[in-house]
């Protein structure tokens, strides 16, 4: 599936607001989470799987652990990641926020 990879903090106190929907934890950045929008992350039943993700010539398996939520404003096309998913990409940290990516189950 096309997507828009964008990149969250999960530690508490980070950006990404409130602990995981998945666990109710907080996770560390170096872990490669993800969060999905609402209509993929299904209402939990994508929780604890690993997806992978294609961009930037390489692939990458990353958990879902959180949902981002449509209805406080995340698109609908959103695969929000951890620091380690856009490392584990190869995506220098200046052009970290936002990137066109491929996803599948």
């Amino acid at each position: 599936m096309k997507a828009i990879l964008t990149i969250n903090d999960f530690s508490k106190g980070g950006d990404g607001g409130g602990p995981s929907e998945c666990s109710g934890k907080y996770y560390h950045n170096s872990i490669p989470i993800v969060a999905l929008s609402t209509r993929w992350y299904n209402k939990g039943k994508r929780c604890f799987d690993k997806i992978t993700i294609y961009a930037n010539g390489k692939t990458t398996k990353a958990m879902v652990v959180d949902e981002c939520d449509t209805s406080r404003g995340c698109k609908n096309n959103i695969v929000d990641a951890s620091e380690a998913v856009w490392k584990k990409l190869g995506v220098p940290k200046k052009d970290w926020g936002w990137l066109e990516v491929q996803w599948s189950d």
